[in-house]
């Protein structure tokens, strides 16, 4: 399925195209960046690989985020079914994750691409629920999922690997469709 094209204020978010790779790149590799990140550091076949595949899969909704024309993160959504007895409605629940270059931090750019994210998924998926997980050391991400609103629901002790830390403590995040009543970024859609 065909990543959404939303529009914040300030903010573009689009299908990733091969040529968006090499900028990922450039700043997802940088060690401030990979040391929050489950996998440390990905290659240029991998990575593009990865973006070709969630092209094609009905359930990904990932998409780069550009500033002015340029790359300046990801965020990703992804679709899946949650918990649940037989009859329980499938595919109403997903999870959010986000890349960021640091270059551009702290201007609040990931939470505006977030909140648009959330208005998508709850707005146009029609999803029930969306989480979200991070390192509980990872004060910035931390920071971005509570201004979204977002609730936390699991404080994982010692539940996560980290490479430089060891084992460290795992924050995890939700937010119901009744909860979202955040309207006033909610993201223009338009289609190509």
């Amino acid at each position: 399925m065909e990543s959404p094209i939303l529009r914040t204020d300030r903010l573009e978010l689009r299908p990733v195209r091969d040529e968006d790779i090499d900028r990922i790149l450039e700043y997802r590799n940088r060690p401030e960046v990979t040391r929050w990140l489950l996998r440390t550091e990905v290659d240029k076949a991998h990575l593009l690989q990865r973006w070709r595949l969630a092209a094609e899969d009905p359930d990904d909704h990932g998409v780069a985020v550009t500033l002015d024309g340029v790359v300046i993160g990801t965020v990703s959504l992804t679709v899946s079914d949650g918990m649940g007895q037989p009859g329980m409605p499938p595919g109403t629940e997903a999870e959010i994750g986000y890349i960021f270059d640091t270059a551009y931090g702290g201007k609040g750019y990931a939470t505006e691409a977030a909140t648009a994210m959330l208005a998508y998924g709850f707005g146009r998926l029609g999803l029930r629920r969306i989480t979200a997980g991070c390192y509980a050391d990872n004060h910035a991400s931390v920071r971005i999922l509570e201004k979204l609103g977002m609730r936390r629901e699991q404080h994982g002790i010692g539940d996560s690997w980290h490479a430089e830390l060891g084992w460290v403590d795992g924050y995890t995040y939700g937010l119901l469709a009744t909860e979202w009543s955040s309207t006033e970024m909610l993201p223009r859609v338009a289609r190509e």
